[in-house]
């Protein structure tokens, strides 16, 4: 599916999608993957999609998707604080507020006028490294408001080993672990 501004003529969409196929192709494991995932983390009511997954590890117990919601919000609340505490003097910047939010396609956002960090309430799913990363991110934005490469290397400098991290968020890996 296409989503395209009215303005935009069929012929420039079929190019700008054209344009974009050899990257489709090249990513199509990692996006099916990434697919998948928000397919288990969604509001779809399937059994399968209620076991319950914590720090990356699976509970003995189910829970429907709206209580996995709040579960999720309540374990991310606990843990948020320590990590900002931690991390916040290795990148040397202080976020001023921190906000959980039920978000489908990002683990974060940062606004940095606010120095406002936003938090996936889905990443209590995943190691809790994930979510470490995650966090380390967003502050890095504070120095970098882009994804430069100025950015990446403060993000390496503050977190060396957040690529095995964040292709776990991204879908690159099979595992977990």
């Amino acid at each position: 599916m296409v989503s395209a501004p009215m303005h935009v003529s069929a012929s420039q969409m079929l190019h700008a999608v054209a344009k974009r196929v050899p990257w489709a192709i090249a990513n199509h494991p990692q996006v099916l993957e990434q697919y998948r995932r928000r397919q288990n983390t969604s509001s779809d009511h399937s059994a399968a999609n209620n076991s319950v997954l914590l720090w990356g590890t699976e509970q003995s117990f189910t829970l429907s998707p709206d209580k996995k919601i709040t579960y999720y919000r309540r374990q991310l609340s606990e843990v948020a604080p320590a990590i900002f505490e931690k991390w916040q003097p290795i990148v040397g910047v202080y976020a001023n507020e921190i906000r959980l939010k039920k978000m489908h396609t990002r683990w974060g956002s940062c606004n940095t006028r606010a120095k406002r960090i936003w938090l996936s309430v889905y990443l209590p799913a995943y190691p809790i490294e994930c979510t470490e990363y995650v966090i380390v991110h967003e502050l890095c934005h504070l120095h970098h408001a882009n994804h430069s490469r100025a950015f990446w290397q403060t993000v390496a400098t503050a977190m060396p080993d957040y690529q095995q991290w964040h292709n776990i968020l991204a879908g690159k890996t099979g595992q977990l672990d």
